[in-house]
Order: structure tokens, then C-alpha cells, then sequence
């Protein structure tokens, strides 16, 4: 496999049993012209701090849709989600942008990068608006792209350029990452350094995150698999020896 130089996060955080997020019954339904869509059905959930949580399952499962309400980038239909005891379904638009910008940050399988921007200067969109930002530099670094930081997006590589939106998404600290397909568009030698990234970030930091995949094998390196089918959360698993992703294979 490929060798990167990723900064090495020497201080393993382990997940702590302090809830992060709190959901119960939660459902959401669509109005798909004279068809109501059903994406979510009375889903329970705690989350801890610290966690890496893949959630699997097939396409319209509802995998989106419940990473989309703990992000605070939708509303469930019915029942509630709390972020450290604060209720995001009660939160009008004004906090949940405070929510977003503060405590979360957002990895999706295409990279929308700004391509007239170099690597820094993307980064450096989320340092102005966020309250206590590391610098982009320090960001790229845990990425492995403190060289490529003058670069433009058509200059890099997909996997660098998922790196890139990766280090955009730390640079403000978030207490959460919340990552949907984020190697869906790579091949199988790059998803696996993205992977490797991610992971470092959950162990290093600390950062609680959620994973969207439809490849099962992914779920090797979790703390919990959430199996999830027609708007329900089928089934959890526990994994009592995780893999690092430089393990996995698929």
C-alpha cells in the first residue's frame, strides 16, 4: 500500500461513556407530490463521545436522513435529537447554523473544493468563521498535504482533494465528524489512505465519527455498526477488536 506522510497523532482517545447525541423516535416522512416517503421510523440512538459509528445499509434505508438530523442539516417529522443536552429539533435556523459552524464538520463523497482557491485558501474559508480555529497549516498537516498548500484542486489527486475537504472539516475543531461516502469516489488503494486519515483523526483528537458506507467492510473499523433498513435501525453491533483500515479489504 501507498505510503503518506500523515501526521502521527501519538495520544489515543478512547471513547468515553458521556452521551453525545440522544435521539428517540425519531421518524421523518417526505411529500413526494401525492406519494409520502418514508425515511425514518421511530429510530432510538445514543451516540458517546469519542465513538466511530459506521452506519450500513442499502440506498433509501435512511442512513442520510438520520445523519442529516444529528448534523443539523434537517428536521425529523417527529421525535427528538439532543447534542449535548441541547435539543436540535427545537432549535430554530439561526442556532442550528451556530450548531453547524461550532461543532460540526461535514466530509460527502464529492469534495467541493473551490477550484479558483488554493489548498490553504480553501481551508481558510472555515478559520474566518469559526471561534477557535487551528491554523490551515497545522489542519493540512494532519492530513499529509503540508506540501501541497500552494496547490490548486485541479492539481491533486481525488484522494488529496478528499484530504483537502477533510482538513477544511477539522480546522475548527468540531467536537463531531459526520462523513457520507467519503471514498465512494475513489479507488481502492486511496479510499483506504482517506480511511487511514479519518481513523487518525478519531483516535488523535478525539472527534465522534459517523460514517456512511455501503461497503460492509468498512465496518471493521468501527466501535459500533448500526445496521440500518427501511427507515429502522435493524440491528448494533459491537466491535470488541477494531481494524485499522491498513487491515481491512474488500
Amino acid at each position: 500500500m501507498q505510503n503518506i506522510n500523515v501526521q502521527a497523532l501519538p495520544v489515543a482517545v478512547s471513547p468515553q461513556v458521556t452521551p453525545l447525541f440522544i435521539a428517540k423516535g425519531l421518524a421523518k416522512t417526505y411529500q413526494m407530490g401525492e406519494i409520502t416517503v418514508t425515511a425514518l421510523v421511530d429510530v432510538d440512538l445514543t451516540i458517546y463521545k469519542g465513538e466511530f459509528i459506521v452506519l450500513l445499509g442499502p440506498s433509501g434505508s435512511g442512513k442520510s436522513t438520520l445523519l442529516n438530523i444529528l448534523g443539523g442539516l434537517d428536521r425529523p417529522s417527529s421525535g427528538s435529537a439532543l447534542f449535548a443536552e441541547q435539543d436540535l429539533t427545537a432549535a430554530n435556523e439561526k442556532e442550528l447554523t451556530t450548531y453547524r459552524r461550532e461543532h460540526v464538520g461535514f466530509v460527502f463523497q464529492f469534495y467541493n473544493l473551490i477550484p479558483s482557491l488554493t489548498v490553504r485558501e480553501n481551508v481558510e474559508l472555515v478559520t474566518d468563521i469559526a471561534i477557535n480555529p487551528m491554523p490551515a497549516l497545522e489542519a493540512l498537516t494532519l492530513v499529509g498535504l503540508a506540501d501541497r498548500v500552494d496547490h490548486f484542486p485541479s492539481q491533486l489527486s481525488g484522494g488529496e482533494q478528499q484530504r483537502v475537504a477533510i482538513a477544511r472539516a477539522i480546522v475548527k475543531r468540531p467536537d463531531v465528524l459526520l462523513c457520507d461516502e467519503p471514498t465512494g469516489a475513489l479507488d481502492y488503494v486511496t479510499g483506504k489512505l482517506v480511511l487511514e486519515v479519518i481513523a487518525n483523526i478519531n483516535r488523535g483528537i478525539g472527534t465522534t465519527t459517523i460514517v456512511i458506507t455501503h461497503n460492509a467492510a468498512i465496518a471493521g473499523m468501527a466501535d459500533r455498526v448500526l445496521f440500518l433498513g427501511e427507515g429502522r435501525i435493524q440491528r448494533i453491533e459491537v466491535n470488541t477488536n477494531k481494524l485499522q483500515p491498513s487491515q481491512l479489504t474488500w
